[in-house]
């Protein structure tokens, strides 16, 4: 039997794979989203020649930032959850609340799919929500225009840290669980999970993935496409048994079960 690390049943431990797992498949929306801030952080740094150490340090640097923010804030979140409901409360608050992340992130994740598989690029789901689009352009437009002064130091680091607070559908049902489990431990776990889940693509694209060409992503996409679409079968599925509504799964765990 596989070691479980201390302090977490086995449950929690799936649960934590569960959500780098989907740190991973998402952040493939990561670069939807986010992917033109991090080619205009990779452009900033590019010299026109190969990559350098120096890009590799600042692109760490910046998905360390990242990951950090989204551990802090799934801290907070949970922390707010015990502040705020007693166990008996808390334990039918959440039933509904993962029932309904559950929905809400296999649809999305469904919406990104189709996106991928029948256009070969993303679906910006956030730019075309109301409130949400608009709040996102806002915001990713003033990263933009303070870019210069951080990509090419240790305020690489805040520049990650920022991308926390951009409106995420990927990331805003993750809080909403951190907050139905009432821990902060949990919320942090979970999110940091998440956040590890997104490094590799994200650190990818900003190195080397930005330099592949227009058809070969196209290509990757579509792959991935067929891809999100299985895997949207997971949450959706797993959310819609908490209302008693059935349907086929693949086999996996997901932390909202």
């Amino acid at each position: 039997m596989a070691a479980v690390p201390a302090g977490l049943t086995p449950g929690q431990t799936a649960g934590l794979v569960a959500f780098a797992s989907l740190g991973l498949v998402g952040s493939v929306h990561c670069l939807g989203m986010c992917g033109p801030l991090v080619t205009t952080y990779a452009e900033r740094l590019d010299d026109g020649g190969p990559v350098t150490t120096h890009e590799i340090r600042q692109q760490a640097l910046f998905n360390v930032g990242r990951a950090l923010s989204y551990t802090l804030l799934g801290a907070l979140f949970g922390a707010a959850g015990g502040l705020l409901y007693d166990a008996a409360g808390l334990a039918r608050l959440g039933s509904a609340v993962r029932g309904v992340t559950g929905v809400a992130v296999g649809v999305f994740i469904l919406a990104v799919g189709v996106g991928y598989l029948t256009r070969g690029n993303a679906v910006d789901v956030a730019g075309s929500l109301p409130l949400v689009g608009g709040l996102f352009r806002r915001v990713s437009g003033a990263m933009v225009a303070r870019i210069d002064g951080l990509v090419d130091g240790p305020g690489m680091v805040a520049l990650g840290a920022m991308h926390g607070l951009l409106p995420c559908p990927l990331l805003y049902p993750t809080f909403l669980y951190a907050f139905a489990t009432g821990s902060a431990l949990t919320g942090a776990l979970s999110l940091s999970a998440l956040g590890a889940g997104t490094i590799p693509l994200v650190f990818a694209y900003g190195t080397a993935f930005g330099s592949l060409s227009p058809s070969r992503r196209e290509s990757l996409h579509r792959v991935l496409g067929v891809v999100f679409l299985a895997l949207a079968l997971v949450p959706l599925s797993n959310g819609l048994a908490v209302f008693g509504i059935v349907v086929p799964k693949p086999p996996l765990p997901m932390p909202w079960t």
